[in-house]
């Protein structure tokens, strides 16, 4: 057996600066070996074609070029990280394990056995807090329950943050302490099953001028005013710390705003784990949902007949992206006016979105249904003609992804409006006051 080594392991922090974990492992006073592992639990309910899966890759291999060039290089793994750290621990002495935390329920459970597992082996297991600027119980009501309305949580994030001394960590200094191997183990997309996506997952856009219009064009889907940082921080391949750094302005709070909606959604996770599958408020899960699996695949396709929903389908069935305004109309309609369970969409979104991250799309998707925390009141139906009127009023959008909009190849609408309204409010009434 070698000398002790630490291991960093990355996961959804895949970049080697401004990683709080990686840098914390290479101050050690260990040789440092970093690894990643695609974990079957989680690549077995993807395509084989998952542009995240290739992105993920391709993310990969930049870092083992990085660290190739300090003399070391990055170890790829494919199976169950448990039966891997099992492999490690034979192979490797190693004294300590370096990650950062993740908030998920299958994530929680998974570091626990592997925790648990390294105990036995006297090998200790340290993660830190990475991915978001406060967690946990960091931003909590005075008794110390979580928040569950975003308004109160948010300004107690924004007291807190002008507190915190907000620093980028620099790891360059330290790279010398990794393990000088330029050959660790790889694996191509073809070893661990997948193949190459055709799907680009373009860069975000953190300009100033982004960050000063954004209130101003972020509902408006012709303009593309948003920044398409979704993906990227939900890989790691930016550090929040240098986003936040940017967003934090006088001029523009709606963008920093945006960033904490997603520290809350995932605090909310985070204590209400069973949120993935059930209704925030228990009472919204006696809906009699019609879940017709017919106007599903209509919807899924745009083809239910109102423009700016089928255009917001399209780009998503397209490009693995869609307009957030869009989001809320699309996800609003098959609750509504549909009345299909909200789970179903939230599927489809986590199977579509390039951008997913489970905390959001299940918190977005219980408020577009009104069973979330925070959630609009189930008689907010949206309109969505008079939708067109305030937000894509030239139709730019709408005529960008459907090519027929103005033919008699374009379906007629699958529903009224006014009558669907009426159905969703009754049958929200009744499950409500059953």
């Amino acid at each position: 057996m070698s000398d002790k080594v630490s291991i960093f392991w990355f996961r959804r922090d895949l970049r080697i600066d401004d990683n709080v974990g990686f840098l914390e492992a290479l101050k050690g006073t260990q040789q440092v070996l970093p690894i990643f592992i695609f974990d079957t639990e989680i690549l077995g309910k993807l395509k084989k074609d998952d542009s995240r899966v290739s992105f993920i890759h391709d993310q990969i291999q930049k870092i083992r070029k990085e660290l190739q060039q300090k003399g070391s290089s990055l170890a790829v793994y494919h199976g169950k990280p448990l039966e891997i750290f099992k492999d490690l621990a034979k192979k490797y002495n190693i004294l300590k394990v370096y990650t950062n935390r993740d908030y998920e329920p299958y994530s929680r459970q998974r570091d626990e056995e592997i925790k648990d597992f390294l105990s036995t082996e006297n090998i200790s297991f340290k993660t830190f807090k990475d991915q978001v600027i406060f967690e946990q119980d960091e931003i909590v009501k005075k008794d110390g329950d979580p928040y569950v309305v975003y308004t109160p949580y948010m300004k107690l994030w924004k007291e807190k943050f002008k507190e915190t001394d907000l620093k980028v960590h620099y790891t360059s200094s330290h790279l010398d302490n990794l393990v000088q191997n330029t050959r660790l183990p790889n694996l191509s997309l073809g070893d661990i099953g997948f193949e190459r996506s055709n799907l680009e997952i373009p860069d975000y856009d953190v300009s100033p001028t982004l960050i000063a219009d954004y209130e101003k064009k972020r509902n408006f889907p012709a303009k593309d005013a948003t920044s398409r940082l979704g993906v990227h921080l939900r890989f790691g391949t930016v550090g929040l710390r240098k986003i936040i750094k940017k967003a934090n302005t006088e001029e523009n709070k709606t963008f920093l705003e945006e960033l904490i909606w997603r520290e809350f959604f995932m605090q909310i996770l985070y204590h209400f784990p069973n949120t993935v599958t059930e209704a925030f408020k228990p009472k919204y899960d006696r809906i009699d949902w019609r879940n017709n699996e017919g106007e599903f695949e209509k919807w899924k396709e745009g083809k239910t007949g109102y423009p700016l929903v089928d255009a917001g389908m399209r780009q998503l069935n397209t490009i693995g992206f869609m307009h957030n305004r869009v989001r809320m109309l699309t996800a609003s309609f098959l609750c509504k006016h549909l009345l299909i369970d909200w789970r179903w969409g939230e599927a489809y979104f986590a199977e579509k979105l390039l951008d997913y991250e489970m905390a959001s799309n299940v918190g977005n998707w219980q408020w577009a249904a009104g069973s979330g925390v925070d959630a609009a009141p189930y008689f907010r139906i949206f309109n969505p003609t008079t939708q067109i009127e305030k937000f894509d009023k030239e139709r730019k959008y709408i005529k960008e992804w459907i090519g027929e909009i103005d033919t008699n190849e374009y379906p007629g609408e699958m529903v009224d409006h006014k009558e669907a309204r009426e159905r969703a409010l009754s049958t929200y009434k009744s499950a409500l006051n059953g």
